[in-house]
């Protein structure tokens, strides 16, 4: 009986090592109420996801921004990702953009395998399919973010004269924002809400202000946030905030009616075309006919 009491002992200390037969610590029993803690039943180990995304991230990472670079893509991910309002963080979209990569690549080479093109048109697209693989991801991103920012330049103009009448009634500039960011809609009140949030965390509302312009990037945003600064200052921040208003509604329909011309402009490039096709073809019939009765 004593002599099997070493026995269990050493046989439970080995198994302890094992992972099916160990008891989880107390801090992997706590890490799912933390939050930023892993979900329950994820442990940490070679080839666990944490493990698995703190390798390839990286990688990704620096794959990613070394393409970007090399297809001219100058602004940052995180600026895009951040004015688009992307739950996703920098390694998290490179990951996937480069998973699409690699999804490409295997599906061209599964076609390679089938249909054995030439070398020329087999090295093309296995080459070819992840770089647009990549393209198409950076594109969508890019629209994604064109789009925002006319929708934010649209918009601002009726912002401007909302904060010019609240701030007109009495509404301090904090306050103001507040109650556009709760009761409005759209891509500024999106912003603003994010503005606000900002705010609560310490910053002032003119910084907040500007860290909304450096990462909207709309020269209307750039030209308004330098009127509000002027809170604290100016005894008729009402006023001024309502000429900025109909200035931004002029630079809205300056651009309306330079697309308009420029549609317009468009429109005669086919009846032009129509229009030279037949008169090139009826000026070269009688070419033609004189060159064959000069020669003959």
């Amino acid at each position: 009986m004593l002599a099997t009491l070493p026995l269990w002992v050493g046989t439970t200390l080995l198994l302890s090592q094992l992972r099916w037969f160990a008891r989880p610590a107390l801090v992997e029993r706590l890490r799912p109420y933390v939050a930023g803690g892993r979900g329950i039943g994820a442990r940490a180990g070679l080839f666990s996801t944490e493990s698995f995304r703190d390798v390839i991230g990286p990688l990704s990472r620096s794959v990613g921004e070394r393409l970007a670079r090399l297809f001219g893509v100058s602004e940052e991910l995180a600026v895009r990702l951040e004015r688009v309002h992307s739950p996703l963080d920098v390694t998290a979209f490179r990951v996937g953009q480069v998973g699409r990569m690699t999804a490409a690549m295997a599906l061209a080479a599964l076609v390679c395998m089938a249909l054995r093109p030439p070398p020329l048109v087999m090295l093309l697209l296995v080459v070819g399919s992840p770089l647009l693989a990549f393209l198409i991801v950076e594109q969508q991103l890019a629209a994604t973010s064109t789009r925002w920012q006319r929708r934010l330049f649209l918009e601002l103009p009726v912002l401007t004269e909302q904060l010019a009448m609240l701030l007109a009634a009495g509404y301090s500039l904090g306050s103001a924002l507040q109650r556009i960011a709760t009761r409005g809609s759209g891509a500024s009140a999106d912003d603003l809400r994010r503005v606000v949030g900002r705010v609560r965390q310490g910053l002032t509302e003119v910084d907040a202000l500007r860290e909304w312009a450096a990462v909207a990037r709309v020269s209307a945003l750039d030209r308004l946030v330098p009127v509000l600064a002027l809170n604290r200052e100016a005894g008729d921040l009402g006023r001024l905030l309502a000429d900025e208003a109909r200035a931004i509604r002029r630079d809205v329909q300056r651009e309306l009616i330079e697309t308009m011309e420029r549609r317009g402009q468009q429109v005669w490039i086919p009846v032009t075309v129509a229009t030279l096709v037949p008169g090139a073809v009826f000026l070269a019939i009688p070419f033609i006919e004189a060159l064959r009765l000069f020669s003959s």
